[in-house]
């Protein structure tokens, strides 16, 4: 299988600032981790075009936008304590939030069955009208949005390890959208708990694994196969989209899960049987040390390209975080009971 995947020069123009653990490092160290697992020559490069208006309406009002937008034409700074533009962090960020628009647009004409989105800045932490947490646009929401608005089903399953607050709250009340989030609590940003359902017309759209510190691969594995998957199979949806986040690595610097580049292989190779080639979408959001970054790329491309072939490290088991499996069990059983 081939790989549409998605990047641009641009994205390491975009400047967070002096030690900044979000770097443009980090999309060399994806680039080095699909030449070590062989994988150049199944990639079908795709160069994104900035979000149109439209497209980012959907999630990001105009006057956040054009405050973002002045913000980073001023010379930019610090927005929070985590979350710095530059003068060229507007563009990168357009460019980034565009770049799952075009890629759908190339799964829809069939150039391949799935796609990777290597860009930044980050998305999943940003709010409709607040950035946070290296986040500016919401990349996945933009697509999330975009399908939706052509009457798709999508659900969004965002493995890095920090609740994607943005995500979530984006899609609180939206049928057509189902998040399902599996990360670290209590960790950055303090959201995500086994009692976020969604709301409205969206209730029962939102699934929460919140996970401790410790947790480990074989307790995700029973989390897709005993509980997202029955569940999210159900519902039937129409396209897959993935937050993937590597910063669950056992080597990363901002977190405590304990998963190595073969359990984010099993992972992802469990997750995109959810729904068929060609309406696969994964975008980059965390992971913050280039070996386990690089590693972990590799080891999911291969696993959707070539069964597997690229392992750098093995599956683990043994960890904490199984009793989470079986709250939200409890949860979805009673929604089945109305």
């Amino acid at each position: 299988m081939s790989v549409l995947y998605a990047t641009h020069p641009r994205f390491a123009d975009h400047d967070t600032g002096y030690g900044h653990p979000e770097r443009p490092s980090r999309l060399v160290a994806v680039e080095k981790g699909i030449v070590a697992a062989g994988l150049a020559d199944a990639l079908i490069r795709v160069e994104p075009v900035p979000a149109s208006d439209e497209d980012l309406e959907r999630v990001h009002p105009a006057v956040y936008r054009e405050a973002l937008a002045n913000f980073a034409e001023s010379g930019g700074g610090y927005l929070d304590g985590d979350t710095h533009l530059g003068r060229s962090s507007w563009e990168a960020a357009t460019l980034a939030a565009g770049a799952g628009i075009e890629t759908i647009r190339r799964l829809d004409a069939g150039d391949a069955g799935i796609g990777f989105c290597a860009v930044r800045p980050p998305g999943h932490h940003a709010l409709s009208s607040r950035a946070m947490g290296f986040c500016l646009l919401n990349n996945v929401a933009v697509s999330a949005a975009h399908l939706a608005a052509r009457g798709e089903r999508v659900v969004v399953v965002d493995y890095d390890v920090h609740h994607g607050n943005g995500t979530q709250d984006i899609f609180w009340a939206d049928p057509n959208v189902f998040y399902v989030s599996m990360h670290e609590w209590p960790l950055y940003p303090g959201t995500g708990s086994l009692t976020d359902l969604g709301a409205g017309d969206g209730r029962f759209t939102t699934m929460n694994f919140p996970f401790p510190a410790g947790t480990t691969g074989d307790v995700y594995r029973r989390a897709i196969d005993e509980v997202l998957i029955p569940v999210v199979s159900a519902w039937n949806p129409t396209w897959l989209l993935l937050s993937a986040g590597f910063d669950g690595h056992r080597l990363d610097p901002l977190a405590g899960i304990d998963l190595t580049s073969g359990d984010f292989a099993d992972i992802t190779r469990a997750l995109v049987e959810l729904v068929p080639p060609g309406r696969r979408l994964a975008f980059l959001e965390g992971g913050y040390d280039l070996d386990g970054l690089s590693q972990s790329v590799g080891a999911v491309l291969s696993a959707v390209v070539d069964d597997g072939a690229y392992r750098p490290e093995p599956a683990t088991s043994g960890g904490a975080g199984s009793t989470v499996c079986d709250a939200v069990l409890k949860n979805w059983a009673r929604s089945a009971d109305g």
